[in-house]
């Protein structure tokens, strides 16, 4: 997720280079807008989404690939999201098997919020927790 400015172009452009080729129109994963639009939603209604589950909304199956570019846009996001005072979404976005967020998040917005611990068990699962929390109730009341 590094290295993602919050530009449409850029992500565009590294999909290219990734040799990922977004469909056209909507449910393409650089669409910031629709994947943003997607985590405010599930925010409202207080719950995560798995990666499998939020390319599926976009009409994908899940392939590494392509969790890799939604890793892009939604670092995108959260750096666009910041910028604006609001909370994190991309920690809603959770694995399947343990319901926390992948190493690229932990290594991009966990560690800008200053969290150094494990990346599992019981002390990443409440950091994962009261973030999740902050973008809850944000979200509810808007």
């Amino acid at each position: 997720m590094r290295g993602a400015s919050g530009n449409g172009d850029d992500l565009l452009h590294w999909l290219g280079a990734e040799g990922i080729v977004p469909v056209e129109g909507p449910g393409t994963i650089a669409d910031v807008a629709l994947v943003r639009g997607l985590l405010v939603d599930a925010a409202r209604e207080g719950r995560a989404v798995s990666y499998s589950e939020l390319l599926r909304m976009l009409g994908h199956r899940f392939t590494r690939p392509k969790m890799r570019a939604l890793c892009k846009t939604l670092d995108a996001i959260d750096l666009a999201g910041e910028s604006a005072g609001e909370p994190a979404l991309a920690v809603l976005v959770v694995r399947e098997g343990d319901r926390l967020p992948g190493q690229g998040w932990w290594t991009t917005l966990a560690e800008r919020r200053g969290y150094r611990g494990a990346w599992e068990g019981g002390e990443a699962e409440r950091f994962v927790a009261e973030e999740q929390a902050k973008a809850f109730n944000y979200w509810r009341g808007r």
